[in-house]
């Protein structure tokens, strides 16, 4: 029979306690920890010449053991009758100066200031689900009132929300305030097995209040306080050591690869993200070596959004070639300074073998694992502030085939890259492009780092999204005659602009084509003029604002029509599940419009993605309703897909008729881009009939 309550609210209930006490008997109950676990921060707070009330006593043994050690001026207190009674019987002629007293806690009846210190074991913990805290609330200003300045309120706790923002914000003011956090201090047979830590609170009572509140949190019973500024700070960072806790409780308990946990390791002294560790378990069917239970995997600096560190189904495709029973991927973090793979090693051992899978031998050897055994490259050359979205990074890195990228990453999604380009070196013999490069420098952006004898510039002919080279091939359907009139050029609206990579890969290298870009942020404006080689012309032009608006606007003018409208934009909305384009771009209405918007041999491109398979349902059924033409090719190893939509329903634009063709016209589009090398800078290098062989007719 469970001897704990059934609801919080029964902790404060004095009946309860007396049904509880009397079913325990003769045995000790340790709650949250035992004298073992708990002496080394109470010896730091508490003295033995001290006068100690402890609080709700109960029928534990860290009286009687504290006793034993030479604190002799100990009163105890309980609202039991029965415990009260039991604990005098037991201590009667052993320890006679140990005495156990029925007393409420919330009015005691000692004098003020006569104790040096109060001891707390789950006492507040049993009484704050009462009267909405009010309980508690008259129990901590009653130990305020009992303690002489310079006393200290010491309370073991399980540290949940409601109980510790009461205790920390009542003595906040006026009192020192520091918590040690003491997880893993409990024994495996311990009948307080939780699997949150226990925390110890620390208050001690000023003559007179600082001018500023203390508030300090400390990992371990000797652990050097870190200070928070906030009651908000102190009480995050309690969360922050119960999640982990809790994750680590989790894992102890067994492996299961249909789920993963992560967490953040910050710097020390800092408190900045240093490392980030997801868990990711192998199938229990997987065929594993017999000694591989455990390993470690430190992604390269830079590529922890690749789709194989970033992803679910990527990281279990990592685990699944790595081949231990439990692999943790290790992300380091952009502004932080890693020396080396042994470094790193040294520094991520102690806490990594906590997450160690259960059954795992002792003396067990647990592997680093790497990318080509170094820590990949990072540098950050610019940062700046959208008003929109916030703290941008714009970085360097080395990508797995060698070549480096440019990336454009916003901080409130750091595992997601905005925008990519590769790059490529320039010899820096030109000083006046190196002035030009400094006046155009916007003010919200820091330089590039530049060093050495070359400096990086974009390959404007390569681009990184598949997507968009999708949507570049996807020019072929309409027909080889509209590619090249220079009298009747290409027509391009684009919703969306990022890096810039795909609108200026369709001004260079498709002869003629003319490119409005429609951007809301101008902040993306000016980084990719500055950052990805982004430059505007007669042809390619760019208008600042909301793309929705712009396009009811063109429809209701009736005066532009365009060959083609893509729509490249993404979701800032997580809780949907659609995070490309956000779901007002595929209501019926807009598409209706965009219909309007296009020639008679007109094409409508769409990115999506979206994750929810009933709402990507409705998007396409919305998309087929408006397009007589819907054609579908799905990124390998993405969620996105771009859709093909043709205005025309005539025979030439029947499904089974566009593909038959499109090996032709797919021919002859990459012709056509390669004869526009001669005045662009760069080589296009994209296989236009690779990225049309899996189309799918929706």
């Amino acid at each position: 029979m469970s001897l704990l309550p059934r609801s919080a609210e029964e902790f404060s209930s004095a009946d309860y306690w007396e049904r509880f006490f009397r079913k325990r008997g003769e045995k000790a109950f340790e709650w949250y920890g035992d004298y073992n676990s708990l002496c080394g921060v109470l010896h730091k707070y508490i003295k033995p010449r001290d006068k100690v009330l402890v609080v709700g006593c109960g029928n534990s043994e860290l009286s009687e053991q504290l006793y034993d050690v030479g604190y002799h001026q100990l009163t105890n207190i309980d609202i039991s009758e029965t415990v009260v009674s039991h604990m005098n019987q037991r201590n009667a002629e052993c320890r006679p100066d140990l005495t156990f007293q029925q007393v409420d806690a919330t009015q005691t009846g000692f004098e003020s200031g006569s104790f040096q210190a109060a001891l707390d074991k789950g006492t507040l913990d049993a009484m704050a689900s009462e009267e909405e805290g009010a309980l508690a609330a008259r129990m901590l200003a009653e130990v305020g009132r009992v303690l002489a300045v310079g006393g200290r309120y010491v309370c073991v706790t399980l540290a949940q929300e409601h109980v510790i923002k009461l205790a920390v914000e009542h003595f906040a003011q006026g009192w020192a305030v520091r918590i040690h956090c003491l997880s893993g201090q409990q024994s495996e047979d311990s009948d307080s097995s939780f699997a949150l830590p226990v925390f110890v609170l620390v208050c001690t009572k000023f003559r007179q209040a600082p001018p500023f509140a203390v508030l300090e949190m400390c990992q371990g019973e000797d652990g050097a306080p870190t200070r928070l500024a906030s009651v908000p700070e102190l009480l995050s960072a309690v969360k922050e050591r119960q999640a982990y806790n809790l994750m680590l409780h989790k894992l102890k308990g067994g492996t299961d690869a249909s789920s993963t946990s992560s967490l953040t390791l910050c710097h020390a002294a800092t408190g900045q993200p240093r490392y980030t560790l997801t868990v990711q378990d192998s199938l229990p069917s997987a065929k594993l070596p017999r000694n591989n239970h455990f390993a470690i995997f430190i992604v390269p600096q830079g590529r922890e959004s690749d789709w194989l560190y970033g992803s679910p189904e990527g990281r279990a495709q990592l685990a699944s070639s790595a081949k231990f029973k439990r692999l943790v991927i290790v992300a380091m973090h952009r502004d932080q300074e890693y020396e080396d793979m042994q470094a790193v090693q040294s520094e991520l051992s102690p806490m990594v073998m906590e997450l160690a899978p259960p059954g795992m031998p002792a003396n067990q050897q647990v592997p680093f694992l790497s990318v080509g055994g170094d820590l990949g490259w990072r540098e950050v050359v610019g940062r700046g502030v959208s008003a929109l979205t916030g703290d941008y990074s714009v970085e360097d890195v080395r990508g797995e085939d060698g070549h480096l990228y440019r990336r454009l990453v916003f901080m409130s999604n750091a595992q997601l890259v905005q925008s990519e380009s590769r790059l490529q070196a320039t010899a820096t013999a030109s000083a006046p492009k190196k002035k030009n490069r400094k006046k155009s420098k916007p003010p919200v952006s820091e330089g590039p780092n530049v060093t050495g004898a070359k400096v990086r510039s974009v390959d404007r002919g390569f681009l990184c999204c598949t997507h968009h080279e999708v949507m570049v091939a996807g020019l072929a359907m309409l027909g080889t005659d509209a590619i090249s009139k220079k009298d009747h050029p290409v027509s391009v609206l684009l919703v969306g602009l990022g890096g810039g990579g795909l609108p200026q890969f369709v001004h260079d290298f498709v002869p003629y084509a003319r490119v409005d870009v429609v951007e809301l942020d101008p902040a993306v404006l000016e980084l990719a003029q500055t950052w990805f080689g982004f430059q505007t012309d007669e042809r390619l032009k760019v208008i600042l604002g909301d793309g929705l608006e712009h396009i009811t606007t063109l429809e209701s003018e009736g005066s532009r029509s365009f060959d083609v409208i893509m729509f490249d934009v993404d979701s800032k909305d997580t809780t949907v599940g659609i995070s490309c384009p956000p779901p007002a771009f595929v209501e019926t209405s807009l598409l209706k419009k965009v219909y309007n918007l296009l020639t008679p041999r007109g094409l409508f491109m769409l990115n999506l993605a979206c994750r929810d398979s009933s709402l990507r349902k409705s998007v396409l059924e919305r998309v087929q309703a408006v397009f007589p033409c819907v054609l579908s090719r799905g990124i390998e190893g993405e969620v996105n897909e771009v859709l093909l939509c043709c205005k025309s329903g005539g025979d030439d634009n029947k499904p089974h008729t566009i593909l038959a063709a499109l090996q032709q016209t797919a021919k002859e589009l990459q012709k056509r881009l390669h004869t526009k090398t001669q005045t662009a800078s760069c080589v296009p290098q994209i296989d236009i009939t690779a990225m049309l062989n899996d189309l799918k007719v929706i």
